[in-house]
């Protein structure tokens, strides 16, 4: 993870030394005024809103050692949406309070105050209504868990309902520990959560988190185009009535790892690609749909099944051709699983 602190005085700056020494995993760049910069601190260029703007876009979080005023004057023409803006928190000179401004949930910043809090011996300044209601933080635990919320405007609709009433909850994913304050378990309603790779949507309005665990297996013939690819893929899921936007990463045989189509689908799809070796994917157990051909070519009776099963847990969808395409899709272990973390915005343990 990537951060900045800002500090203006010199009693800020004591304080922002302690603060990058309480987050070692993460690498954090620290910056003063130029009548204070120096050492470990970089100087904040005049003019500075071209600067905090960029700092803005490209760190996971920003920490300014100060009044809230002077945070808000520099992240104000930046912020965008809750869903890309980094996590903005406020520490005064003291390090009494830790107070989280923006992303809270999805961009973690109410579980840094508390992170940063508890190492300080500070009170973390947690203002969303669900944590202090001690409800269901819907895209925090999702974000928490990397999981992609399907619809910001039904997660807001979940949110502001929760403090009134109980939302009922469906999946067929395995649910582990209680469930937390306005939750309760439900297939039907006017609004509700599902949590699952499909489609479904078994609520009036359904909020649909959707876990990133699944794997393509994938196959093609010689010069196939990235188009083809994308073509066949997108068919084959929408057929077996699966989110795309589940898709984790993709697997073939190493025959393939120079296909420039499948390379650029790939690429372009964000999705990183194994590649395995013919006695590798022969060695993966189970029941796959085999073919004389492929096996002569390849060395392997079925690349595509064994090549999603690598790894994952059990094949959804078997091989399945499309113009010169072969799909199969299987899913990684994936439990729903909650915990302290599921309300008051703490990082899961």
């Amino acid at each position: 993870m990537k951060g900045a602190v800002f500090a203006y005085t010199r009693r800020g700056l004591d304080l922002a030394v302690r603060l990058r020494a309480c987050l070692p995993d993460w690498e954090i760049a620290a910056y003063a005024p130029e009548r204070l910069a120096g050492g470990a601190f970089a100087p904040i260029p005049n003019p500075s809103e071209a600067f905090y703007g960029e700092q803005f876009r490209e760190q996971d979080a920003l920490v300014f050692v100060g009044a809230c005023g002077i945070a808000v004057r520099c992240i104000a023409p930046h912020v965008r949406d809750k869903r890309t803006d980094p996590a903005v928190l406020c520490v005064d000179e003291t390090g009494s309070f830790v107070i989280p401004l923006l992303s809270g949930h999805i961009g973690g910043a109410n579980a840094l105050a508390a992170e940063l809090a508890a190492v300080l011996g500070a009170t973390a300044a947690v203002t969303t209504a669900t944590d202090v209601n001690g409800r269901f933080s819907v895209d925090a635990w999702a974000a928490e868990r990397g999981f992609v919320i399907g619809d910001m405007a039904a997660a807001k609709a979940v949110s502001a309902a929760i403090l009134e009433r109980n939302i009922p909850l469906d999946t067929p994913l395995p649910v582990l520990g209680q469930l937390p304050p306005g939750l309760v378990r439900g297939d039907s309603g006017e609004l509700g959560i599902y949590i699952g790779w499909d489609t479904r949507c078994p609520f009036a309005r359904t909020l649909r988190l959707i876990p990133k665990s699944l794997c393509l297996g994938l196959g093609c013939r010689k010069g196939i185009s990235a188009a083809a690819v994308a073509e066949a893929v997108d068919a084959v899921l929408t057929q077996a009535e699966l989110d795309p936007r589940a898709v984790r990463r993709a697997a073939s045989i190493d025959l393939k790892a120079g296909e420039a189509g499948l390379l650029e689908f790939c690429r372009s799809h964000g999705l990183p690609i194994a590649f395995y070796t013919p006695e590798e994917l022969q060695a993966v157990p189970g029941d796959f749909t085999p073919s004389a051909f492929v096996e002569q070519v390849t060395g392997v009776d079925n690349v595509c099944e064994r090549a999603a099963l690598l790894g994952a847990d059990r094949l959804l969808v078997r091989k399945t051709v499309r113009n010169g395409v072969t799909v199969a899709v299987a899913a990684e272990k994936t439990e729903v699983r909650f915990g302290e973390a599921a309300c008051g915005g703490h990082r899961p343990g």
